[in-house]
């Protein structure tokens, strides 16, 4: 700012100076050549440097593992498959379950989808020990493993490593304190697990090299639930019906144990029919706990689960050298020792 100088017409207002504007021509003119082609030079390079240069680099996609579990229409096959989820997702990978609903159908289209859809390694929970080797073999073909948890499939080097529970070691142990809590002579009923799965014979076989040991022991009904809590409820109904004096009922997984419960507590004979299961299902081990149940066998499906992804993550690292199976120690649990136990494993 400045006021009017001395000897203008009188004014007491300042008014605002600017100053000459510049002319960009003249001044490029008078720029020494060496700096002036410098300058251009850089210019150009801001005009055809590449967008992508301008933002941060986006991160590469994740190696996919696909999670194909049997059924999540019940609680431990969820536990059973969001525990691989979780671990792969832990060890750097994007991870999904895939739900086949008992239905080897299902099962093939989840393979075919990850297959296609460029997954690298597979953590499977097979519908059928016979009818899912084809699935694996397809994934073989491809040249994506194929980690078996839980249910095994009927092929040698199929599967890269089948992680299994020791299921007919579990069930001679479950056999054992049958016999101790129920005597050497009574009627008691059996329900089976899915035909197909070598999980309900082997169960099956470990509790009748047991029981059957014992002629006053006498099976007066065998049948399949498919180990459907809903299905073991209806079979226990019609079996009650038509043998109603019976001592106990062995259930070959933990969801049937539940749904013969609810029969019993229905039919008003809870207090008197000993129930046991098998697999280690929160629901059953809160019931020993409140001595409605007798017994179950822990197979602790986190354990399985997560050392499926340990083994998928060490292929994916180079590594080749897998046993074929791998078994897992069952645990006995009571009510005596429930205490031990809970969210599907051991307490710490």
């Amino acid at each position: 700012n400045a006021c009017a100088p001395a000897g203008w017409p009188p004014s007491n207002e300042c008014f605002n100076l600017q100053p000459a504007p510049r002319n960009m021509a003249q001044d490029i003119m008078k720029t020494p050549r060496s700096k002036l082609f410098a300058l251009l030079a850089l210019l150009a390079l801001g005009a055809t440097a590449p967008a992508a240069s301008l933002t941060a680099a986006e991160p590469a996609p994740k190696t996919k593992i696909a999670v194909v579990i049997s059924t999540l229409n019940n609680p431990w096959f969820v536990v059973l498959g969001e525990a691989a989820r979780s671990r792969a997702v832990e060890l750097g990978y994007e991870a999904t379950v895939f739900d086949s609903q008992n239905d080897t159908a299902k099962e093939t289209a989840h393979f075919e989808n990850a297959i296609a859809g460029g997954y690298k390694a597979i953590l499977f929970n097979p519908t059928d020990a016979n009818g899912s080797i084809a699935n694996a073999r397809r994934a073989q073909a491809a040249g994506i493993p194929v980690f078996c948890i839980d249910r095994e499939i009927n092929a040698t080097n199929v599967a890269t490593a089948q992680l299994l529970s020791d299921n007919y070691s579990g069930c001679v142990k479950l056999g054992e304190y049958f016999v101790e809590q129920v005597g050497e002579e009574g009627a008691y009923v059996e329900l089976l697990g899915l035909v197909g799965d070598n999980n309900t014979w082997n169960r099956s076989k470990g509790f009748h090299s047991v029981v059957d040991r014992y002629p006053g022991l006498k099976m007066v009904a065998q049948q399949s639930a498919e180990f459907d809590r809903a299905k073991a409820l209806e079979v226990m109904e019609s079996i009650l019906q038509k043998h109603p004096a019976i001592n106990a009922v062995f259930c070959g997984n933990d969801a049937m144990a539940m749904g013969a419960y609810q029969a019993l507590v229905a039919a008003g004979k809870d207090r008197q029919v000993k129930v046991f299961g098998f697999d280690g299902a929160d629901d059953v081990v809160r019931l020993i706990a409140e001595k409605k149940i007798v017994a179950t066998g822990m197979q602790f499906p986190k354990q399985m689960a997560r050392q499926a992804a340990e083994f998928a993550d060490q292929y994916l690292k180079g590594k080749r050298d897998f046993p074929q199976k791998i078994p897992v120690k069952v645990d006995l649990v009571t009510q005596q020792n429930v205490h031990r136990y809970g969210d599907y494993g051991k307490k710490q």
